[in-house]
């Protein structure tokens, strides 16, 4: 078991369990958490397992806490978590706006206070989180997401200048689409056509995660496909 502890949040769906099995792969202690348990009995022997709700913000620090004392202080975050409802803006709801906002931008929030003082404890650490591509180049039928990913983009430059001093890095990859068996529904084939594996972002991801990437902080990484 290495020292370096990487949790996983989001494990029990197609892009979190890439991310966590690749880091696993480079030589991370994974610890998967979720609230899909049946996602997370997915992950493979070795990756640890701790069901709990992100989106919850009582939830995180709770989570962060055992794995520390359980596993070891976290070196990594990885949030992997998101939702997607689609709408054009003049149809967007209250309700829709608010979980976008709190399940896309509040996870990742609440996701970092909770680790940054563990990463703070022992000198260093690397947070990653999921934006998109319409959060930079806006999107037209998917209004109330795409605000979200943008709070999200805004977010990790600001956790950048708040964390960087402290030796902590956050960053972000941005996918345009990603082939999950969700998104196939959603989408029709000659899009889909366009889409990046899991596997492909868990790449970016990993190296995001790694020392190899000690200069990036405060970046969002296009992973657009082709």
């Amino acid at each position: 078991m290495s020292d370096r502890v990487a949790i996983v949040a989001g494990a029990g769906g197609p892009l979190g369990r890439a991310a966590a099995v690749k880091l696993a792969a480079a030589g991370f202690t994974v610890v998967g958490i979720d609230r899909n348990e049946d996602g997370l009995r997915e992950l493979p022997e070795g990756i640890h397992q701790m069901p709990g709700d992100p989106t919850d913000p009582a939830v995180p620090k709770e989570l962060v806490g055992r794995v520390a004392a359980e596993v070891g202080t976290p070196a990594v975050l990885v949030n992997t978590i998101g939702a997607f409802v689609p709408g054009d803006a003049l149809s967007a709801t209250p309700d829709e706006l608010r979980l976008m906002v709190d399940v896309n931008a509040g996870t990742a929030l609440w996701l970092t206070q909770a680790v940054a003082p563990h990463m703070r404890e022992r000198g260093s650490g690397a947070i990653v989180h999921v934006s998109a591509r319409p959060a930079a180049e806006p999107t037209a039928g998917i209004a109330a997401y795409s605000l979200s990913k943008a709070a999200l983009s805004h977010l990790v430059r600001v956790l950048d200048l708040e964390l960087r001093p402290q030796g902590i890095r956050v960053n972000a990859v941005a996918p345009q689409l990603i082939d999950t068996p969700k998104n196939q529904t959603l989408f029709p084939a000659d899009v889909m056509a366009h889409s990046v594996t899991p596997e492909a972002i868990a790449e970016l991801i990993v190296f995001l995660a790694s020392d190899t990437a000690a200069p990036v902080s405060g970046a969002i990484l296009p992973a657009y496909g082709a």
